[in-house]
């Protein structure tokens, strides 16, 4: 009986998700959120600490579902 509540034990210890929790902010009234739906044909995509921001017209963009939007990158 021991053996199988340790296997049970370990099992679900193992099998558990690490799923970590993501917070998002909503933005405030004052914020304007720019999508564009279609990037242009002379963007240009660049990775900076390790994400991928699409460039064009000086501005930097980040693929949404909804398309791209505009970010600063700090």
């Amino acid at each position: 009986m021991k053996r199988i509540l340790l296997l049970f034990g370990l099992c679900t210890i193992l099998y558990t998700s690490c799923a970590k929790r993501v917070v998002t902010t909503t933005p405030t009234q004052n914020t304007r959120v720019v999508v564009v739906k279609k990037a242009p044909r002379n963007h240009k995509v660049v990775v900076i600490k390790g994400r991928r921001y699409y460039t064009w017209n000086g501005n930097r963009y980040r693929k949404t579902r909804n398309g791209y939007v505009l970010v600063k990158v700090r």
